[in-house]
């Protein structure tokens, strides 16, 4: 039903804020306004205000602001319809009449809902026949009391084909009425419509308010299929926009700040007699925008509980391509896999209670799952196959339709690519081969730096150009910097760059002298011979920035590994073909071309020069080239 806006002015004209406010939070007048402990998180300072002058109210620590219909939605888990018809009867306001359209049609659903009423009275009839026993013995298999059938309804279907269509038509119910309810079913042959549930028990399905929308039952004849067989859509029933036990679970779930959602209506009846009573089910059906909608009134985080087992997994799989595009801020899901082979019901039976409460203790968050389903079974080995992973993760994150939320996640996933090519660098020994090209440079390749002025030189160039990461994540994640206060240095500047998306390099340098790094950052900054190094300074051009960063980064790795190769084929010179000694002379050639001075005259780049310069000579000195058919002398032995 739509309201007018006069309408709901009325109401809140009638209600103050504080009011509403205060039957769930006890306030204290601050001024011209309220004030007291937020609702929606766990507080020892107030941080939650109310204004009745300008009609809202605003949570600090939650973030959540709204009006006497908003607070009522996001405390009690009601929709917008029913938070208006509560704060109308408070406020001793008639609901508006509907239309006569309108009217007819909820006649029309009332007298399905009595139908549906009725079936439920007839079933839970028969479970006390004689051949209902076979109900009753499955509902004690499963561990259910007596008193756990009576609140859920439980009944049973004769194995007849209209034995509860005879019934609702002896009380005056059409059976046009029973077809639209979902209770019969009608042949394409022409045949008599009959009774859609035999031989199962059976579970009432209910709405927001408690009243019966459809059924659930259960086989009770291991031959038969389906074995759990729903109501088909209706009038009143959309598969798709319910959630079981949703009236039920709301006061509970809102209590303990927490919804737990599991796979289907017996584990959720066996939890609820466990004493887990803010437990729900989504009826077997994938997950669909209007149930997450649903869910997330009960709580901003529901735990997904999925069995432990191949099945469950691959369902979870499922379930988080159709959450990324409805995630919103403060809204997403966790996940809790029970043991393998293991389903709630049967945890909470063998291993009580507490295995599960355990299990929803370890619940993960949605994006953690995301990266496991992204990153298993597959072997991230070379270049490609690490960038096909960027690519998935990259159309996933594409997906997400909240722009804040999608940067988060961006942010997120770029730290652990991060964390993950600097994992396997490690595993490998030695670091890996950039993916960017030597850039080709009409002066000719710059000169190298020590290992100590090329970590400071990576250092200065992040912290001028903290756009490089977004380029050059895996190159940097690769790179071995042994100095440990460097290392630690480069470490806090990173993740500084991951976790504020699109951070300005003022800002950058704010959070770094704010940190235990400050002194040294500083002196990098002030006294570093290699703050001088020309693309570093922060008004060269982006392109020339990112150019000279790959040629430093390509060339500092391909030496370290071609010098390590002349050296260990400079040993075994004697035994080498000559197409192999061909290939150690192109080394050596490499190897100081790789060194060479540029003509720029960086003050920070000298020393360093000089020294490659020495090492290149060291190697010429032993005139390796004219030793060609012996083996050079090896260092002595002083065992």
């Amino acid at each position: 039903m739509k309201f007018s806006d006069s309408f709901l002015d009325e109401i809140r004209a009638r209600l103050p804020v504080s009011a509403v406010v205060s039957r769930r939070v006890p306030l204290k007048r601050a001024g011209r306004e309220w004030k007291g402990l937020s609702p929606f998180n766990q507080e020892k300072t107030p941080s939650f205000t109310v204004n009745d002058q300008k009609g809202f109210y605003h949570c600090f620590s939650s973030g959540k602001h709204g009006d006497i219909f908003g607070f009522v939605m996001d405390t009690e888990g009601l929709s917008f319809p029913e938070a208006v018809e509560r704060l109308a009867n408070d406020a001793g306001l008639p609901l508006p009449k509907p239309d006569p359209q309108y009217e007819r049609a909820a006649k029309e659903r009332l007298g399905l809902y009595d139908a549906l009423e009725a079936a439920s009275v007839y079933f839970e009839e028969q479970l006390g026949t004689r051949d209902g026993r076979a109900a009753l013995d499955y509902a004690a298999r499963r561990g259910l009391s007596p008193q756990t059938m009576k609140e859920f309804r439980i009944g049973f279907a004769p194995n007849a084909k209209d034995v509860l269509k005879a019934a609702l038509i002896k009380r005056g119910f059409s059976e046009s009425q029973l077809l639209d309810a979902g209770l019969l079913i009608k042949p394409d042959d022409g045949r008599a419509p009959y009774d859609r549930f035999r031989h199962r028990l059976t579970i009432p399905i209910v709405n927001a308010r408690g009243r019966i929308i459809a059924f659930g039952a259960r086989a009770l004849d291991t031959a038969t299929e389906p074995k759990y067989l729903n109501s088909p859509d209706t009038k009143l029933f959309d598969k798709g926009s319910t959630v079981f036990n949703f009236a039920r679970a709301r006061g509970p779930a809102f209590d303990k700040g927490e919804l737990v959602v599991v796979e289907g209506y017996m584990d959720v009846i066996a939890l609820h007699q466990a004493g887990f009573h803010h437990v729900v089910a989504t009826l077997g059906t994938a997950f669909t925008e209007r149930q997450m909608d649903q869910l997330w009134l009960l709580a901003p985080e529901p735990i997904i509980c999925f069995d432990g087992d191949r099945a469950g997994e691959a369902a979870a799989a499922r379930a988080i391509d159709r959450m990324l595009p409805v995630l919103r801020e403060g809204h997403s899901f966790r996940f809790a896999f029970l043991p393998q082979g293991s389903d709630p019901d049967d945890l909470v039976r063998n291993e009580g209670a507490g295995a599960l409460a355990r299990c929803l203790a370890d619940a993960r968050p949605l994006i953690d799952i995301l990266w496991q389903r992204e990153c298993a079974g597959h072997n991230l080995d070379t270049p490609e196959r690490r960038a096909a992973l960027e690519e998935r993760l990259d159309q996933l994150l594409n997906t997400i339709a909240n722009t804040r939320v999608r940067d988060h996640y961006r942010r997120d996933i770029k730290s652990r690519l991060f964390a993950l090519w600097r994992d396997i660098g490690k595993r490998r020994g030695v670091p890996a081969k950039p993916s960017s090209p030597t850039p080709s440079g009409k002066t000719g390749p710059r000169p190298l730096p020590s290992a100590h002025g090329f970590a400071i030189t990576i250092i200065l160039a992040l912290a001028h150009h903290p756009s490089l990461l977004d380029h050059f994540a895996e190159e940097v994640a690769h790179l071995d910097i042994r100095q440990k206060q460097l290392a630690e240095l480069l470490g806090f500047l990173t993740e500084a760059i991951f976790h504020n998306h699109g951070i300005t390099r003022e800002r950058l340098a704010e959070l770094m002298r704010g940190s235990r790094h400050a002194k040294l950052f500083d002196t990098l900054g002030r006294s570093s011979a290699f703050k001088r190094i020309a693309f570093l300074q922060p008004e060269i051009p982006q392109a020339e920035v990112e150019e000279h960063f790959a040629e430093l980064i390509y060339r500092w790795t391909t030496l370290k590994s071609l010098d390590k190769e002349v050296q260990d084929q400079a040993l075994d010179l004697a035994d080498l073909s000559e197409a192999d000694f061909e290939h150690f002379a192109e080394l050596q050639r490499q190897v100081a071309n790789a060194g060479l001075r540029h003509a720029a005259d960086d003050a920070g780049d000298r020393d360093s020069a000089k020294r490659f310069q020495e090492t290149i000579a060291r190697l010429k000195g032993e005139n390796i080239g004219g030793q060609r058919g012996r083996r050079p002398d090896r260092r002595p032995d002083h065992r």
